[in-house]
């Protein structure tokens, strides 16, 4: 606030920049999810892929040829699995988890584990599109925008408590509850045009819930890493992993749903 009481300014100095940068990634990106085929899948192996190599330049950056390779890898082994046996999925994954792991000296489980996580989400959106269609992805991304978009200006208008200071200091109970309202109107909106049911609404609030998770992950990870942004390659936003961070939170909550609840058509 300043000295009058008033919104301070500075709050929002990086609105105009997040907002052109944000519309056109979101452009891209529902442009692709309505094609679909291979051009969405395309585009979610080249994202995951980058979002590897990020994750190792966090880690090691002293050593970006490796981190070039492994992405490289992870592209070709999720290139390979579009077209193959789903039920073999998590093994081919686990490739280079475990070789950037093994080159690593330190934060071994770091690299393996945040790798894993987000190769098998992004495979999980791809798989998402195929078995339920562009609405079913445009919803989860609603869900995931809005939870974003709602709770940053929440948080930066209302500001009060922290949701969890030691990871992410900047987020606040305003925004996170602001975030799981949004979510609910998304899913209250397709319920108006869809068959879904009303468990649309609270499923739209769980994974608002799990979007936020992501980004507490990635939080947590910048902050053990000491970095600002895991790139610098969205003006306003950082990275890839900072933009897609809560996308992939809400893919890997679908996913997990589909495993214990038996999803017709993404049960695996």
């Amino acid at each position: 606030m300043t000295p009058l009481g008033l919104p301070d300014p500075g709050k929002w100095d990086d609105l105009t920049v997040r907002t052109v940068s944000g519309l056109a990634i979101a452009g891209g990106g529902i442009l692709a999810i309505l094609v679909g085929g291979v051009w969405f899948q395309m585009l979610a192996v080249f994202v995951t892929a980058i979002m590897v190599w990020e994750l190792w330049m966090m880690i090691r950056p002293q050593v970006p040829t490796t981190g070039a390779l492994l992405a490289a890898g992870v592209a070709s082994v999720l290139s390979g699995l579009l077209v193959s046996d789903r039920a073999l999925f998590l093994v081919f994954m686990l490739i280079v988890p475990v070789v950037g792991a093994a080159v690593l000296k330190t934060e071994r489980k770091t690299f393996f584990l945040f790798a894993l996580g987000i190769q098998i989400a992004g495979w999980g959106l791809v798989v998402f599109r195929e078995d339920f269609g562009a609405l079913w992805l445009l919803w989860l991304i609603l869900v995931v925008a809005a939870t974003d978009v709602f709770g940053y200006f929440a948080g930066r208008a209302f500001g009060g408590p922290k949701f969890w200071p030691k990871v992410s200091p900047k987020k606040t109970w305003s925004g996170t509850a602001a975030g799981w309202v949004a979510a609910a109107v998304v899913g209250w909106v397709f319920l108006l045009f869809t068959n879904a049911g009303w468990d649309i609404v609270w499923i739209s609030a769980l994974l608002s819930f799990s979007s936020q998770m992501g980004d507490i992950a990635e939080s947590a990870l910048k902050r053990r890493m000491n970095v600002k942004d895991s790139s610098t390659l969205i003006p306003g936003h950082g990275g890839l992993f900072d933009r897609f961070d809560g996308l992939l939170g809400a893919s890997l909550f679908m996913l997990f749903v589909a495993l214990v609840v038996d999803v017709p058509g993404v049960a695996f």
